[in-house]
């Protein structure tokens, strides 16, 4: 992150002043540099190359923005409000809003797998990620937690997503950069699993059930089911004593919601990841 990014994301740089008439935006060029990412990946990205994209010269592009870097935080700021563009309403339980962000999220990773790949331990808070954060805790405020304990549920939630999504990704990345179907990628490792189970070495893998690597459990769905009874827990003992009894008896048996897709999922929500599988066992798709 530079000052010149903070400049840009807030709009207090200094605009084009010199040459002809600008026919660019930062919003065109921003745009032009999220396309090639999602399209070709984030190595992908280049001053010339979103030139090209846009139809225009490269030096151009230095009018508006001083480089690569400056260019990245802006394409985080400006995923962010798309995402906030395609959220749902603000939810008015806390557990649907923790359902909210964790599918958001998922959406937003799949759309943009490139985000996987940039380290945002120090990004650039802009206009649309703060708008994010306040959405996030606008639907936490009930919780009854302290305020560093709600910024670590919102980290908890999105470090869970973004290990899943990760996986789901690399499943599908697997066979088009090794050139090697899933079927046939486990048939080689066969007579050796096959050998290793057998040996006694492995008693508990050994003894997992035909079904246990199958595609069948939602895995995304479990995990984020657990979360919830974790936070729900936690929320129970911080609630005033004569208030558990009513929350209780009026949500019933929330974590029952898990199995109702959010909103946020859409219809483009990702299929289940394929997990990989025991030696010597039928996994996905075989």
């Amino acid at each position: 992150m530079t000052r010149s990014s903070l400049d840009l994301l807030w709009g207090t740089g200094e605009r084009p002043s010199r040459g002809p008439k600008p026919g660019l935006s930062l919003d065109r060029i921003t745009g032009a540099a999220v396309t090639v990412a999602d399209a070709e990946g984030l190595e992908a990205v280049s001053m010339r190359r979103v030139a090209a994209e846009l139809g225009v010269g490269t030096m151009s592009l230095y009018r508006y923005v001083p480089g690569k870097a400056e260019l990245l935080d802006l394409m985080l700021d400006r995923v962010q409000a798309d995402s906030l563009a395609a959220a749902p309403p603000p939810a008015a339980d806390w557990r649907d809003a923790v359902r909210a962000l964790a599918h958001g999220h998922r959406n937003q990773l799949h759309r943009h797998p490139w985000l996987l790949r940039v380290n945002e331990a120090r990004s650039a808070l802009g206009p649309n990620t703060l708008r994010g954060l306040e959405v996030c805790l606008s639907g936490l405020r009930d919780m009854g937690l302290t305020d560093p304990e709600k910024i670590a549920v919102i980290v908890t939630v999105q470090s869970f997503v973004t290990g899943t999504v990760r996986t789901e990704i690399q499943v599908g990345e697997a066979a088009g950069e090794t050139g090697v179907g899933h079927d046939e990628f486990w048939e080689r490792q066969r007579p050796y699993l096959e050998r290793a189970m057998s040996s006694g070495d492995f008693p508990h893998m050994a003894a997992l059930s035909e079904d246990a690597f199958a595609p069948g459990l939602d895995s995304f769905g479990f995990g984020l089911d657990r979360l919830l009874e974790g936070f729900e827990s936690l929320v129970a003992r911080r609630a005033p004593e004569g208030t558990r009894t009513a929350e209780a008896d009026g949500r019933g048996s929330s974590p029952g919601k898990a199995n109702t897709p959010s909103p946020s999922a859409g219809s483009s929500s990702p299929g289940r990841s394929k997990g990989s599988r025991p030696a010597g066992r039928k996994g996905p798709g075989a």
